[in-house]
């Protein structure tokens, strides 16, 4: 019997494609696509890649095995090969078959093959030119890969100090405020207003939470599309993509996303008031390595920020990677020098009531830790807090 993968492409159907790749992968749904290569060059080879629909329940584990069948002539020389596959790419299954490898290579002799590293070069190139061609051809099929292995691509791009990102930052797809659907940061720059500085996005949990963080109020003010970030790498990928067609990539964590004049303005108020901020910051115990006027609020009374290149989801990530240890980032508590809050803070320190100011301080840091997606180390206290501030006002 001759191999599906040496047959012609017009004479497999698709369901032909689909049986063999139940059959030989113990799936049970087809593939989401399937890439038939034959090549003839330098090296010879014949390729059948198949990805997969879904996300195999170990693929996120340590159990999961990347790698490509691998044959000689038709005779399987190994079960999984992984040199075949970068690391982005893990989520392909297939064979490959080629004449030019010896059929008693050994697994050692393998790993320095230069045939080998032809092979896998040109599948790497013939895989994102498919992925490619999905995501321009058939849209709700490549968003239903990449809700699938999406993370893959995104780890991908921030793997080996960034050597990929070329590669894979065209295939990223990311939640747009004024879309409100997944969008390609070309999507986003050929969107971009003419008087836009920047590529702006925010991080949270989830594309409501972000919506919602008070930080983004200066930049929906001008207009400006935001991208919501909700995967622990996302900020990292940004942080290593750095601009986006010469438009430097910035977090609406950003001290310069306010316009000239909200940012002059905040930094007066921030001087007038400086003693006052100055009795927060000692408040807090050392929470927060500053507190100032923020010019990014427009109607909530405050937001946490950072300085510094650890920002607070970089502190997020490392937390859950060493909960003991990781790396923390140095916390700025922004406050809105216009809002009624800021006005009873204010009004409690200057009639020397700085128990209540305290309390104020206390409730206002607690209130951006829970916006920021931080924890509360207390609820309790926090809980008991509120109701005493609420009964003696």
């Amino acid at each position: 019997m001759v191999p599906i993968w040496h047959k012609p492409k017009s004479e497999v159907s698709d369901e032909d494609y689909a049986r063999f790749y139940n059959e030989k992968f113990f799936d049970y749904q087809p593939p989401a696509k399937t890439i038939h290569v034959s090549t003839e060059g330098v090296v010879s080879y014949e390729a059948l890649l198949f990805i997969p629909s879904h996300t195999p329940y170990n693929y996120y584990t340590a159990d999961y095995e990347k790698g490509l069948q691998l044959y000689s002539s038709g005779v399987l020389i190994m079960d999984k090969c992984a040199d075949l596959l970068p690391e982005h790419f893990r989520f392909v299954r297939g064979v490959v078959d080629s004449q030019d490898l010896s059929l008693n290579i050994s697994r050692e002799m393998l790993q320095q093959n230069r045939q080998l590293q032809v092979i896998a070069n040109s599948l790497e190139k013939k895989i994102r030119r498919e992925l490619t061609r999905l995501l321009a051809d058939d849209r709700e099929k490549y968003e239903a890969f990449f809700k699938n292995f999406g993370l893959q691509l995104k780890y991908g791009t921030v793997s080996e100090y960034g050597a990929h990102k070329e590669d894979l930052k065209d295939l990223l797809l990311f939640y747009s405020s004024t879309e409100q659907k997944p969008v390609t940061l070309k999507e986003y720059a050929d969107r971009m207003k003419e008087d836009q500085q920047y590529v702006f996005y925010a991080c949270s949990e989830s594309v409501t939470k972000a919506d919602r963080l008070p930080q983004t109020e200066a930049v929906k003010r001008k207009g400006y599309e935001i991208l919501y970030l909700t995967d622990e790498v996302d900020e990292f990928v940004m942080q290593l993509l750095h601009d986006l067609d010469g438009k430097e990539i910035k977090s609406v964590d950003s001290d310069d996303i306010a316009g000239e004049e909200e940012r002059k303005a905040a930094e007066e108020q921030t001087k007038e008031n400086r003693s006052l901020l100055d009795f927060v910051k000692e408040s807090l115990h050392g929470a927060v390595k500053d507190v100032r006027v923020s010019g990014k609020l427009d109607s909530h009374p405050v937001c946490l920020t950072s300085e510094g290149g650890v920002t607070l989801e970089m502190e997020k990530y490392f937390a859950k990677a060493n909960p003991e240890g990781g790396m923390k980032a140095e916390r700025v508590l922004e406050v809105n020098a216009e809002h009624p809050m800021f006005a009873a803070l204010k009004a409690a320190y200057e009639n020397e009531d700085k128990e209540r100011a305290a309390k104020l301080s206390e409730v206002l840091y607690s209130q951006s830790l829970l916006i920021a997606g931080f924890p509360i180390e207390d609820p309790t206290a926090y809980a008991d807090l509120v109701c005493s501030l609420l009964t003696n006002s």
